[in-house]
């Protein structure tokens, strides 16, 4: 697990989304819980940790604990139960903000879409007034060349 799957890095991307989605996260106990679980046992601390604990163990062996290490084995078998749980959540984690990005992106494309369909409207109503303008343009030119014409006539009759 990696920093970026908390809310560290939902805050750090700044989306509206992810913050909206970072904040109900935060608002439950067992997400924290959660989170903070997940996040040091995807890190190199965790693991320099058991080295040590191993090394510990095999030297000292606790509890009279002797090869082939019963209650060792069953300890890390617990801890491997434990952290593959931690890891679907986390898994799950991710998946949820994915949706959460997937359903902006969704808003954001159907309002686009209502943009689009007014854009268009705009522009058959302007195409529209286009054709009228020149419809009324063409019919004016007609009768001032009508009229000119007329006048002509008159002028060359006088």
């Amino acid at each position: 697990m990696s920093a970026q799957d908390g809310g560290v890095e939902a805050a750090a991307s700044g989306h509206p989304s992810l913050i909206r989605h970072a904040e109900e996260r935060a608002a439950s106990v067992q997400n924290r819980v959660a989170d903070a679980i997940t996040l040091f046992a995807g890190s190199m601390w965790f693991v320099y940790i058991h080295v040590i604990w191993f090394i510990l163990w095999l030297r000292y062996e606790p509890f009279k604990d002797v090869f082939p290490y019963g209650l060792l084995t069953m300890i890390v078998s617990l801890e491997a139960i434990f952290l593959s749980t931690f890891v679907m959540i986390s898994q799950n984690r991710a998946d949820e903000k994915r949706q959460v990005l997937a359903d902006h992106q969704w808003e954001m494309i159907q309002a686009e879409e209502r943009q689009n369909e007014q854009l268009l409207a705009l522009s058959n109503r302007l195409i529209g007034l286009t054709t009228e303008v020149h419809a009324l343009t063409s019919e004016v030119h007609q009768v001032l060349m009508r009229q000119a014409g007329a006048t002509g006539d008159r002028g060359a009759k006088t």
